[in-house]
């Protein structure tokens, strides 16, 4: 993040304005806690993270999404309720701040849950008994929900959690991209070249 704020032209810090907080906080958390030769693969991904800067609360629940969901599968049993959760607080936000019935669930969450059924079945209980607040879920929910994530991660009984932490830092990243830069676009394609006669043109 330091190298960010450097290249955005930004005082030099480890908290730039030219990216999402909480963005920054998984990326600063991913860091952290991966070895010597992985973090030096994480330096080419910094210049994807320049300009992914908004208020949109959105924003905050997708990335919280992100990382519960892709935690939630591999961490240990005493942080799946937790994580667990973090995915429905997520997805209700997102719910309600897009005007759909509560409830939603998306492909990936359900998935995630499904991995973990005692814990998915606490939190929904948990979850109809506590009503989060939307300022709540940006102070509190969510940047919990992106610590756990990693730490549970970190701690996971898996080959590779480097490799996971950098995939869900890539991910996350293109969540980011998708929701405040918009689609991608393409090039058109360039218009055929007109067709010549085999025919000797007559003079």
């Amino acid at each position: 993040m330091e190298l960010a704020s450097y290249l955005a032209g930004e005082r030099w810090s480890d908290h730039p304005a030219c990216t999402h907080p909480l963005l920054a906080a998984l990326a600063r958390l991913v860091n952290d806690n991966v070895g010597d030769e992985s973090r030096a693969r994480l330096v080419p991904l910094v210049p994807s993270i320049i300009g992914l800067a908004s208020d949109d609360l959105r924003v905050d629940a997708r990335i919280a999404l992100r990382c519960a969901t892709t935690a939630l599968p591999v961490a240990a049993a005493e942080r799946q309720l937790a994580l667990a959760v973090s995915v429905l607080a997520a997805e209700e936000m997102l719910a309600r701040l897009d005007g759909a019935p509560p409830g939603r669930l998306s492909e990936a969450s359900r998935r995630a849950l499904e991995e973990v059924p005692h814990a998915a079945e606490q939190a929904r209980r948990f979850s109809r008994a506590a009503k989060i607040t939307e300022k709540g879920f940006r102070r509190y929910a969510a940047p919990n929900a992106v610590q756990l994530a990693v730490v549970g991660i970190v701690q996971a009984c898996i080959a590779d959690p480097d490799a996971l932490l950098r995939r869900l830092l890539e991910e996350t990243i293109a969540d980011c991209a998708a929701m405040i830069e918009g689609p991608a676009t393409t090039e058109p394609a360039p218009a055929p070249l007109p067709q010549l006669s085999e025919t000797p043109a007559r003079v």
